[in-house]
């Protein structure tokens, strides 16, 4: 659960593997460089348990160090806890946020915000495609890096902020 005073926010796509690691990743990096990180809990999850354990996919891995960002993550089912121990689980389609909002009827004292990310896009691109089955650098990684940074994730913040 998020300490007092801090934010936190769960990103999912369906394997984690590709999507939701690259969001966690970029926004890790945005709150470090932005001195804040220490006030936000981040990490990410799969809707499916298809690759728990796995790294990211090599080609997000190898955009991600392109731009001079790591992660050591490893892919893992949301759980029944994420529902109460993440204030926003922000997903990447359609598909995600039908599945995670089933889950969460199951869960009794579920608090968390489900959202599509793309919900924060000015240019309402509100769902990013899985990349998994054509190129990550063509369709995930620009909307993630260069879109997600300059203005998605950055009115994430700032419109929970406001809270």
């Amino acid at each position: 659960m998020a300490a007092t005073g801090s934010k936190s926010v769960l990103f999912v796509c369906l394997g984690n593997i590709c999507r939701s690691p690259i969001a966690e990743a970029v926004f890790r990096k945005m709150a470090t460089d932005s001195g804040v990180v220490d006030k936000w809990v981040i990490d990410s999850g799969a809707t499916s348990d298809w690759n728990t354990g796995s790294s990211p996919d090599t080609r997000g891995l190898a955009c991600l160090r392109n731009h001079g960002i790591e992660t050591s993550h490893r892919a893992r089912q949301v759980t029944k806890d994420d529902f109460m121990n993440f204030e926003y689980i922000l997903c990447m389609d359609e598909s995600n946020l039908s599945d995670l909002n089933k889950k969460a009827k199951s869960v009794k004292n579920s608090t968390a915000k489900i959202e599509l990310l793309g919900s924060y896009d000015p240019q309402n691109q509100r769902i990013i495609k899985d990349p998994y089955y054509v190129s990550i650098q063509l369709n995930c990684f620009p909307w993630l890096s260069f879109r997600t940074k300059s203005h998605v994730l950055m009115c994430f913040i700032f419109k929970i902020s406001e809270y």
